[in-house]
């Protein structure tokens, strides 16, 4: 028996031991491709040598003695840090998943290919200056001798290990994809207008209008093509691609005239997807001809977002109608041909070769007419439809962010800054602007097209020369204010112009609560400080409730007969309207809002395109404010009334949160379901790599429609909202305050990884500096040969 224990106690010990050894062998491998931060290291791409300091919280701070160099170092020091994320990017814009994936991403890499995003970049490529390009060789310089090093040194991060490949050499066309993919992640609008034609071959016409935010009574035409030519919607499109519908931002910017400083203070926090790494990657760059700090998209040069010695800045998303879709009819008889003004005309085809990991490589065209590519049918199925969509889209275009970001980063007052903005064309931004002469500005940025007929709400006939585009809004006539009496501008997505506005942006606007909030809070105080705009970025003051609760509330109390949810509403009826982590109101009302437009909606469409549906809080919206105010609704009238869609969807909801967190409503807490997530791309793949690549959720308060912008689904699961938070005081530009979460560095042994989750939920900024000795640094002397 003691002989036996003994053969156990051995085996067990020599099975811990191989586990020991494969531990600490797989550790060091992956703690072997860290980036190297201290110390020399040759790079014989560079004229003269360049420092690169990374401060106590990952940001590193590149001081060069030329542009040239500053860029080259740019790109090396991203590629140490985020050389995955940058392959992966430039992969999904380009249609290249597949090639290290597998046939999993092969449907992702039709619709990128389809939607042309690389295509456009080489367009655009050539139409940019000698010195922009020049800035694009030596970035990509730097890349690539990352690359090399990393493979010679067997460096590379253990992602590309995983998933058994190399990564190629960059270009510069990889990082003008990789800004034309943000374009589409910030300028969608063909969905809605899918949804739209699908809604009017499908309902009575009242009941489709209810779906429009305004429905275009002067274009009966175009309602009329698009009944006697129907595209088919349902069962053609994967809802899981298109960009979040909450992409957008908060920004603002007060003038010296409210500020206990007498400078004017800036803020900006762009709302886009969570995820390990951060979407954004700060960084300060030094040479003798700039000093510029703020965050950059990885894999791309420059500074798109911050502030340098004399102005800083910040954007949000217009969310202007640049995307149409055309009504196209096919040749039966040779489908790349298309009916134009009495006769077919030939397309254009471009044919793609994707190469699929494990596979062979699989043909794929891309039919494009004179408006642009084919979306539709192409896709997902292989049925000859009678009809088709084609998308004009202004980001299909040549256009010039990049020349236009590196002037701004040079830009030392409004009118240098305003003269580079010519150039930023898509997507459209809101841009907020302050300088240390006192001026404070704002202007509604980019390509605004000018229809021929129709007003970007539906699709028009793609036969027709009476339809299309005719130019442009004239740049003068964006949108712009300078130094306005109110003492402050400020943006959350919302509606920027009113019905004197002689142009066309858009009907579909974003709630408008944030910005409500922004502005009462503005309006109301003077003396304000830096930390005033870093606790209006974490404001959880709920005015979607303040407008909706109390008549929701009546509803129920008209139909609750029997009293069973009278705690409850005394709950709501209590509450503060905060959507704080600690409460039960806010479970229950995000629940409810949530449930609404499901009640109403989700039976009477398929899957697929209620998915597809943006805007249902919109909807929701009018839907209520249509029933409290007594008017008709085809949609409310067929369901029994406001009252009883609105208790209906309440029994529902309240019925889904004691299901998850029991009965005893005094125990329900919002940040029990509210939960903060920062996913990396790999995790899904394994309950392993889960635990060891995603940092822990986090309770956290604040919701989708609070300046404290933390969008969420139906899981809880916060993903989405302030990828950045970004406060500049102008009475001190050699510092400003940020907040990246979850962390500077891409690599999971790395300190920065994760360090900033805590801070993002609870609202730590750090400082970085642009002037001066950095504390705690960690310097790299990037030698030259």
């Amino acid at each position: 028996m003691k002989k036996r224990w003994k053969i156990i106690a051995w085996l067990l010990g020599s099975i811990l031991a191989i586990i020991a050894i494969a531990v600490i062998g797989v550790n060091m491998y992956i703690s072997n491709s860290k980036p190297i931060i201290k110390g020399d290291l040759s790079v014989d791409i560079l004229e003269a040598d360049v420092k690169v300091v990374r401060d106590a919280d990952g940001v590193p701070h590149i001081l060069a003695k030329s542009d040239a160099d500053l860029y080259r170092a740019q790109g090396f020091v991203q590629a140490q840090d985020r050389l995955f994320q940058m392959d992966l990017a430039r992969r999904q814009a380009s249609g290249q998943l597949s090639e290290v994936v597998g046939e999993t991403a092969l449907d992702t890499d039709k619709f990128f290919l389809t939607f042309s995003l690389r295509d456009a970049a080489e367009k655009s490529y050539e139409g940019y200056s000698l010195e922009a390009k020049d800035v694009l060789k030596c970035y990509t310089e730097g890349v690539n001798e990352f690359i090399a090093f990393a493979k010679e040194e067997k460096k590379l991060s253990y992602e590309f290990k995983l998933l058994g490949y190399e990564p190629e050499e960059w270009t510069p066309i990889d990082s003008l994809a990789i800004g034309k993919f943000m374009a589409y992640d910030l300028g969608g609008n063909w969905s809605t207008l899918a949804i739209r034609h699908w809604a009017l071959n499908e309902y009575e016409e009242e009941k489709a209008k209810e779906l429009f935010i305004t429905y275009p009574e002067d274009a009966q035409s175009i309602i009329e093509a698009n009944k006697n030519k129907p595209v088919n919607v349902s069962g053609y499109f994967n809802a899981s691609l298109l960009p979040n519908e909450f992409n957008g931002s908060n920004n603002w910017v007060v003038s010296g005239n409210k500020t206990e400083s007498g400078m004017p203070l800036l803020a900006d926090d762009p709302h886009l997807g969570l995820s390990t790494p951060s979407i954004w990657y700060q960084m300060h760059l030094e040479s003798p001809e700039q000093n510029v700090s703020g965050v950059i998209f990885a894999g791309i040069p420059g500074i798109i977002l911050g502030h340098n010695e004399d102005v800083a800045w910040g954007v949000t998303n217009v969310g202007p109608d640049v995307q149409d879709l055309y009504i196209e009819t096919p040749n039966p008889d040779d489908r790349t041909q298309f009916f134009y003004e009495g006769k077919w005309e030939q397309a254009e085809v471009r044919k793609n070769e994707i190469k699929v990991k494990g596979q062979e490589a699989i043909p794929f065209e891309v039919v494009v007419t004179r408006y642009g590519p084919i979306i539709s049918d192409v896709l997902f199925k292989e049925e000859k439809a009678s009809a088709l969509f084609s998308m004009q889209w202004t980001a299909l275009e040549p256009t010039l962010e990049l020349q236009a970001i590196l002037k701004m980063n040079k830009s030392t007052n409004w009118d240098e800054f305003e003269t580079a903005l010519e150039d930023f064309h898509a997507p459209a931004q809101n841009f907020v602007f302050a300088a240390k002469d006192g001026t404070i500005a704002y202007k509604a940025n980019g390509r605004l097209p000018i229809r021929k007929s129709g007003d970007g709400q539906l699709p028009v006939p793609g036969d027709s020369a009476d339809y299309g585009w005719e130019g442009y809004v004239p740049y003068n006539e964006l949108p712009n204010i300078v130094n306005p009496l109110e003492g402050f501008i400020a943006t959350a997505n919302n509606q920027v112009v009113d019905d004197s506005y002689k142009y066309h942006i858009t009907d579909f606007w974003a709630q408008s609560y944030r910005f409500d909030r922004i502005a009462e809070v503005l309006k109301s105080n003077s003396d304000l400080t830096k930390e005033d705009m870093m606790n209006l970025q974490m404001d959880q003051t709920n005015l979607y409730a303040r407008e909706f609760l109390s008549s929701m509330i009546n509803s129920v109390e008209k139909l609750d007969n029997g009293g069973e949810y009278k705690e409850i509403i005394s709950l709501l009826t209590e509450w503060n309207q905060v959507d704080d982590k600690e409460l039960a109101a806010p479970l229950v009302f995000h629940k409810w809002m949530k449930q609404l437009p499901k009640t109403l909606l989700e039976d009477e469409m398929p899957e697929d395109v209620y998915n597809m549906l943006s805007g249902k809080g919109n909807i929701s919206d009018q839907f209520l404010r249509k029933g409290y105010r007594n008017e008709s609704s085809a949609w409310l009238d067929e369901y029994g009334g406001v009252d009883k869609w609105v208790y209906d969807s309440f029994v529902d909801a309240i019925a889904d949160v004691k299901e998850e967190f029991g009965s005893n409503e005094e125990k329900w807490k919002w940040g029990d379901y509210h939960q903060l997530t920062f996913d990396h791309p790999l995790a899904g793949a394994s309950p392993i790599l889960e635990y060891l690549l995603n940092p822990k959720s986090v309770p956290i308060g604040g919701s989708n429609i609070t300046v404290q912008a933390a969008g969420f689904g139906d899981d809880g699961r916060v993903d989405h909202g302030a990828s950045w938070r970004f406060v500049a005081d102008l009475a001190d530009l050699s510092e400003s305050y940020h907040i990246v979460g979850p962390g500077q560095s891409g690599h999971m042994k790395s300190d920065w990884y994760h360090d900033q989750v805590m801070d993002w939920a609870e609202g730590k900024y750090h400082t970085t500096v642009i002037d001066g000795d950095i504390e705690k640094g960690y310097e790299l002397n990037l030698k030259s040969k």
